[in-house]
C-alpha cells in the first residue's frame, strides 16, 4: 500500500506528536494535515492494544477526510507495574493532559509495588495508514530502557524526561527532535519508538527512501 507523495491526514489532535510526523513525512514530499485542522472529532479507542486503537483513529480520519490518513498510539510500559500504563499512557495524564502528574503517578505506582531500581520500561508505538474506505496497514516500533526520578529535561513532551534509553545518559526530556528521530543514513534502527515505526511504514508505503 503507497501513498507516495500528496496529502496525507495525521490523526491526532496532540501538538507534540503532530510536530514530529511532520518531521519526519517532509523529506518525501508529503503535506501533513492534522486532525485537529480539518475539525475531525476523536473516536473513542476501544482496542485492547496499540495497533487496534491506531487503526481505529486512522480509519476514522480517513473516512471523514475522504483522504489517506496516518494514526499513532504510543505509550509507557513499565515491567514492574505490568506493563501499565501502556494504551492508558495518556489517560494517566487526566483530561487536560498533565504528564507532569502523569509521571508523579508512575513514580507512586512504582512505590505502591514496592520496586527497586532500574525500573526496566520501553516505548511502544504503533503506526497505521488507512485510505477512504480501504486496507489499513499497521506497523510498530519499540525502544527499551529505564525511568527515571526525578524527572530531567525539558525537550520532547508525554514522558519523555523519566525515560533513559539504553546505552544512553540522557533522557529523552534532554535529547533534541534530530538526536530522537533523526533517520540514519545508513539505514540503521532510528532512536525513538516512533521513528523506528516510521522507518518501516516509510520502506514500505514511501518508496523506500528511508535517510535519503
Amino acid at each position: 500500500m503507497s501513498i507516495g507523495g500528496g496529502k496525507i491526514v495525521i490523526a491526532t489532535h496532540n501538538a507534540g506528536k503532530l510536530a514530529e510526523m511532520r518531521e519526519l513525512l517532509a523529506p518525501y514530499g508529503v503535506r501533513a494535515i492534522a486532525a485537529s485542522e480539518l475539525g475531525l472529532p476523536e473516536p473513542e479507542e476501544t482496542g485492547e492494544s496499540f495497533i487496534e486503537n491506531a487503526e481505529i483513529k486512522a480509519r476514522a480520519a480517513s473516512d471523514r477526510a475522504n483522504l489517506p490518513a496516518l494514526a499513532d498510539d504510543s505509550g509507557l510500559c513499565v515491567e514492574a507495574l505490568g506493563g501499565a500504563p501502556g494504551i492508558a499512557s495518556a489517560r494517566w495524564a487526566g483530561p487536560s493532559r498533565d504528564f507532569g502528574a502523569a509521571m508523579a503517578k508512575v513514580e507512586e505506582a512504582l512505590r505502591a509495588a514496592h520496586a527497586s531500581p532500574p525500573f526496566k520500561a520501553h516505548f511502544a508505538c504503533a503506526l497505521a495508514l488507512a485510505l477512504p474506505r480501504g486496507r489499513v496497514q499497521s506497523f510498530e516500533g519499540k525502544v527499551f530502557g529505564e525511568l527515571i526520578f526525578p524527572p530531567r529535561g525539558s525537550l520532547g513532551f508525554g514522558y519523555d524526561p523519566i525515560f533513559l534509553p539504553e546505552g544512553f545518559s540522557r533522557t529523552f526530556g534532554e535529547m533534541s527532535s534530530e538526536e530522537k528521530h533523526g533517520i540514519p543514513r545508513d539505514g540503521s534502527p532510528s532512536l525513538s519508538h516512533r521513528a523506528r515505526a516510521f522507518q518501516i511504514f516509510a520502506k514500505t508505503c514511501l518508496g523506500g527512501r528511508t535517510g535519503e
